[in-house]
């Protein structure tokens, strides 16, 4: 995904993470008015640390899909449908652009629990007692390993900064990505349910995970077994 996307030093946007959390009543889209949720309070906090953001070029033809895509959730559009590949698109631009939403949106819901994530609450990255995810890569961890929580966190954000300019193979890494991607899903809602309901995000987190479960299955992306964990949940909350 060459191009597509460079790091800013701008941490979090209001107006791109406004489908995903909510706009106050009231308040212009986009815009983050008093704050009331704690989810946001969270979000906001200048002393929580964000990855920076991964952005399309202005200008690109991915740019103007990102545009799309983020107007027909804006809208309210039912998520079966805005996951669905507009008309004379082409199928790789519109993955690579949600790939890379999903990656800031995720990285972002794992940063408001991540103060309750610890190597000490979280010593395996896991999904509850039947499921256990160790880590692998080309490079210093070559065989699965089990590893904590955070710790396998961070290796992924790193391996997937790499991965998402990596045009080679391209639906093969982006399968590979978004199968991490949800087992960072499966570790919140599992282990980290308390948080979400404490902040009052629920809704919000709900909201991203139907989006990313219906992307994912519209295109065939992730294999059913991985979807295992959370398939009791996903089939109550995605008719």
């Amino acid at each position: 995904m060459s191009g597509i996307c460079h790091k800013t030093r701008q941490l979090v946007e209001a107006s791109s993470l406004s489908w995903c959390i909510g706009t106050p009543r009231g308040a212009r889209p986009g815009s983050v008015a008093k704050m009331s949720n704690p989810f946001l309070k969270q979000v906001f906090n200048k002393d929580k640390t964000f990855r920076p953001k991964r952005k399309f070029e202005p200008g690109t033809q991915r740019f103007e899909l990102h545009k799309k895509a983020q107007a027909s959730l804006n809208a309210g559009l039912d998520l079966k449908l805005a996951v669905q590949l507009p008309a004379g698109e082409e199928l790789n631009d519109w993955v690579a652009v949600h790939v890379v939403d999903f990656f800031n949106r995720v990285n972002l819901i794992y940063g408001t629990i991540s103060d309750g994530c610890t190597e000490r609450s979280c010593p395996i990255m896991s999904g509850g007692p039947k499921y256990e995810y160790r880590w692998q890569d080309e490079h210093k961890f070559r065989r699965p390993t089990a590893l904590s929580a955070p710790r396998y966190m961070d290796l992924l954000m790193d391996w997937i900064e790499v991965q998402i300019n990596n045009e080679d193979n391209f639906l093969q890494v982006v399968k590979k990505i978004l199968s991490r991607l949800f087992r960072v899903f499966v570790h919140v809602y599992i282990h980290h349910f308390d948080r979400i309901a404490q902040l009052g995000s629920e809704a919000h987190v709900n909201t991203c995970y139907k989006h990313f479960y219906y992307f994912v299955t519209e295109f065939g992306l992730i294999d059913t077994k991985e979807l295992e964990p959370l398939k009791e949940m996903t089939a109550r909350m995605c008719h």
